[in-house]
């Protein structure tokens, strides 16, 4: 049918917001402005999904700062960030489900947010807040504040890593038996219920002989309660001494362990200093206590923490399989320095990509320690903000084989560089109206079963960009969800529930 000689436009698919250039420019297919509207999976689309409340809890959490994913040894769960604006403390909790909360696991004074990363089932948590620097809003972890473990079973989080046994024991000959006659000095190492070796400790010199083991009493108990276990160390006979007990080399002493942190005796113990083959020395260089960092990650089975209030420009990388085990002399990993903190960090292909604002740098292990791993500058425009690298479930951040990366330029696939045009190239002009010095409430994950990239904004409000039609800057369709409360955190639970919180 026609009207005065018009032929009707037929629009056969809907392409989400256009935010760029004129309005006169905007295609037929696209609105010049929407809020609260989803595509479907085709090319119809509607009203965006209503709200659900996912706790069913006598005092239920509010104001809620951010959320994880933690799957644990036995389920999927949530890590919680509540925030106590009175108060100016947060509270880390632990969501089981809709009816089961933990907590408060953690709770500190100016912790406004935290970085997380699950690891065997422990949940490593480091607080951190928002500084103003000469204007310029920085994520770094707070002061005098530490890296944090949770095992998972509803207990208050620890202090990660630990101090060494202190004290004095007593070490005389034991029973008939044999050890390489002359000088040793001996100590114990505490071991935690999370696996970390603390430095040696309680350590004495005692010159053993040849015909009889070695006994000991009165050995000092850890005043840490988490110490479940202690392990008896010594160096190799010493051919002189100096009275200096600490700058040798130490090992692990075999079958020479205290299964708790009960016993004050451990007697008849006989080794061959060819035998002592396990070094202990290492321990010596570990952190006891972590400082706090704005930035958590794995890369190959070890863990990365960055920004310490001390040093923004500082990456701390724990012995590869204990994350605890950080080396204060080549554990340590240094981004050019330029004022500016960095911001994220993310493993890729086998590459640890580090990130601030606006610079991409990697490093690569090389099989050495992590002082000695080659540096490589990516990007000296684009990097990325603090929440700003998408989620997949409880995989981490890489989808197949690239990340989905928010930056001042809009939001991105990077698969080793960042891909242009950018996913959000159709809504350039709405992401550029964004405040970047708040970029820091910026949080993505990446719903693969929806089809769906969810962020929170730094107006509070919720950017969805549906895929269903391709992974690509032509065919994803984005829409601006608005509500009554502002969202701070998004996350998801269960596979494909979508988990957003906030605060009245």
């Amino acid at each position: 049918m026609t009207l005065r000689d018009h032929q009707p436009v037929v629009i056969e698919k809907f392409g989400g917001l256009w935010a760029r250039g004129s309005k006169e420019e905007v295609p037929l297919d696209h609105f010049q402005d929407c809020i609260n509207v989803l595509a479907g999976t085709g090319q119809s689309f509607g009203t965006r999904p209503g709200l659900g409340i996912s706790q069913d809890v006598a005092v239920p959490l509010s104001d809620i700062r951010r959320t994880y994913n933690y799957p644990t040894q036995t389920g999927n769960t949530l890590i919680v960030l509540a925030y106590d604006a009175d108060q100016d403390e947060g509270s880390i909790y632990h969501y089981v489900n809709e009816t089961t909360l933990f907590g408060p696991l953690l709770t500190i004074e100016g912790m406004t947010d935290f970085a997380f990363t699950p690891y065997a089932g422990r949940a490593y948590i480091s607080p951190f807040s928002t500084f103003d620097v000469g204007g310029l809003n920085v994520e770094k972890g707070l002061e005098d504040e530490f890296l944090y473990v949770y095992l998972g079973a509803g207990v208050a989080a620890q202090k990660a890593a630990g101090i060494p046994m202190s004290g004095s024991m007593t070490v005389v000959n034991g029973a008939a038996g044999h050890t390489d006659p002359g000088i040793h000095i001996f100590g114990f190492v505490s071991e935690t219920d999370t696996g970390f070796l603390s430095e040696p400790g309680v350590l004495t010199q005692f010159t053993t002989a040849s015909a009889f083991s070695v006994s000991f009493s009165a050995i000092p108990t850890s005043g840490d309660p988490h110490v479940v276990k202690r392990h008896l160390v010594a160096t190799k006979v010493l051919p002189t001494f100096n009275g200096d007990l600490t700058g040798y080399q130490f090992f692990f002493v075999p079958n020479a362990t205290i299964n708790d942190n009960v016993t004050t005796v451990l007697v008849n113990i006989s080794f061959y200093d060819a035998d002592l083959l396990d070094d202990a020395s290492h321990l010596f260089d570990n952190f006891s206590e972590i400082p706090a960092g704005a930035v958590l990650t794995l890369y190959h089975n070890r863990l990365v923490l960055a920004t310490t209030f001390d040093d923004i420009s500082l990456i701390l990388v724990s012995a590869q399989g204990e994350p605890e085990a950080i080396s204060e002399l080549d554990g340590l990993l240094v981004y050019p320095p330029d004022g500016n903190p960095i911001t994220n960090a993310q493993e890729l292909r086998d590459v640890l990509y580090t990130f601030k604002r606006s610079k991409t740098v990697s490093f690569t292990d090389n099989g050495d320690v992590p002082s000695s791993w080659p540096l490589v500058t990516v990007d000296t425009g684009l990097g990325t903000c603090v929440h700003g690298i998408a989620t997949v479930l409880d995989s981490g951040s890489s989808s197949v084989d690239y990340l989905i990366i928010a930056n001042y330029q809009g939001i991105s696939l990077f698969n080793g560089r960042f891909i242009s045009p950018e996913l959000s190239w159709k809504i350039e002009d709405y992401w550029k109206a964004l405040d970047r010095n708040e970029f820091r409430f910026i949080q993505i994950v990446n719903a693969p079963i929806q089809k769906w990239i969810i962020m929170t904004l730094p107006t509070r409000m919720v950017l969805v960009g549906n895929y269903s039609l391709g992974m690509d800057p032509k065919q994803i369709r984005w829409f601006p969800w608005s509500f009554e409360i502002g969202f701070n955190t998004v996350a998801i639970w269960e596979i494909d529930e979508i988990i957003l919180g906030g605060e009245l």
